[in-house]
């Protein structure tokens, strides 16, 4: 069973960056697409970033696009998310997931949840 464990949240301003991290257990992370969502509180959970086993393709939620920079080093296992120019409104929990679909858009097949990390963003 595969382990993902979110790190990297906390409280910034608006107009700040965070960088999260999530680290996988496994030899297999290379196979996934690796993605990321978040949930805020009374909302049901949102789909944000994903990337492409080998890195080179990415797709973003709306909110997002243009703010938040998803990458991956196979090496080490790891997928990241680097957030800027953060708004009260990303205030959320984030989760790192993974899909063994290698569409980026199909964003139901994402699973193997972490525990997430609080990020808020205060005005």
């Amino acid at each position: 069973q595969v382990q993902l464990v979110e790190s990297g949240g906390g409280l910034v301003q608006a107009g700040g960056s965070l960088r999260l991290s999530c680290t996988a257990s496994g030899r297999t992370f290379s196979l996934y697409t690796m993605g990321w969502f978040r949930q805020a509180p009374g909302k049901e959970r949102e789909f944000v970033a994903a990337i492409s086993r080998s890195g080179s393709g990415t797709y973003y939620a709306d909110s997002v696009k243009g703010r938040f920079t998803i990458s991956r080093d196979n090496a080490k296992n790891t997928v990241n998310l680097q957030m800027n120019s953060l708004k009260p409104e990303d205030t959320a929990v984030y989760y790192c997931a993974r899909n063994p679909t290698p569409l980026l858009t199909e964003v139901k097949g994402f699973g193997s949840w972490g525990q997430g990390t609080q990020v808020t963003v205060s005005s």
